[in-house]
Order: structure tokens, then sequence, then C-alpha cells
């Protein structure tokens, strides 16, 4: 069973912990990582999103951050975005190459499978810009069902419209990303 600490509005830890499944049941305030994988191509900034599985508890079925996961009781915000990177996409990424860009809060209900989620989490957000090659990632299969590489202008537009017909990436999230793209613009190396 999966533990994750109790965390205050910052995302520090209050010295308890919960279990997945109460977190999610009551809605109790815990920390998650995502990472961007992000590129240029000709003049378009690009994001590789992963779509969730059909077995996930939420959104299944949909294009996702690229990775993401919750941070296990115990640990930080760095090692479990490399950790989810590794296991989701077959990524061996090294800590400097995760470019830390903000944080956001996550916090909604909603029926998935029968049953009512609630999510409500700090979430810190990374930039991976490490030339990814998508045909040749080794792909979580209980977790990810394919990943795509979408034009960010696009990914945007659908979620700020709220059409959540193929995307269900946090707006709050999306943001996050694009400020620090905006701030990085000069210096970004994308691939």
């Amino acid at each position: 069973m999966e533990y994750f600490d109790v965390v205050d509005e910052a995302g520090l830890p209050t010295g308890e912990t919960v279990s997945r499944e109460n977190a999610h049941t009551y809605g109790i305030l815990h920390r998650t990582a995502h990472v961007w994988i992000v590129r240029q191509v000709d003049a378009r900034l690009q994001v590789l999103l992963q779509k969730r599985s059909m077995e996930k508890d939420s959104f299944p079925g949909l294009y996702d951050t690229s990775s993401a996961g919750h941070i296990p009781a115990g640990d930080e915000s760095v090692p479990s975005a490399l950790r989810e990177l590794s296991e989701e996409l077959g990524i061996a990424a090294l800590p400097e190459q995760l470019h830390y860009a903000g944080t956001f809060r996550i916090q909604y209900e909603k029926e998935f499978h029968g049953r009512m989620f609630r999510d409500n989490e700090v979430t810190r957000v990374y930039v991976y810009q490490e030339p990814v090659d998508a045909e040749t990632l080794t792909l979580q299969k209980s977790e990810v069902d394919e990943v795509r590489w979408f034009d960010l202008d696009e990914v945007y537009a659908e979620t700020l419209r709220g059409d959540s017909s193929r995307f269900c990436v946090p707006l709050p999230g999306l943001e996050v990303l694009i400020r620090y793209l905006d701030q990085c613009s000069g210096s970004l190396q994308l691939i």
C-alpha cells in the first residue's frame, strides 16, 4: 500500500501520513511531481504527452502531463520525478536535467469507474529538455497506453476552453510551464 506525507498549503510535510486510498477518498492534501518534456520543431514548441491507461483511477484514456506521480512519504520531489520518468517512459534522467518551473495546486472531485475521486495536491513542476524519441520509449503498460508529441499552443487552447475530450492536463500546470518557457526563451536551448 502506498503512503503519502500529509502536507500544508506550502507543500511542507506535517508529520502525518495517509494511504493513497484515503488521500483520494477524503481529499487529504498531499504532494505530486510533474515533468513536462518539451522540444522545439521549427518555430513551434511541443510537449510530449502520455495517454493514460484505461485502468487508471482518474481520467482513463486521456492525454496527460509527460510524466507525473505521487511523492511517497519521506521522499522528495526530484527523486520522485526521476523515478516516474524511468518507470513510466524508460527515461534515465539525471537530477541536473530537471529544471524546476514552479508549484501549483490541484483540487477537484469527480466520479471515475463508479467511485468518487477527490484530489487535493501541491504539485512541483519540472521541465526536461533533453532529446526524446517517442518511438523508442519503454512505456509502463499499466500506466501509459501511448505517448505523442503535441503543439503546446494546441494543448493550451483546448484546455483553456475546457474541452476535455482529449486532454486532462491541469491548466495551472500548463500555465507554470508556459511562464517558465517565456522566462527562459532567450537562454532556453530546445531540441
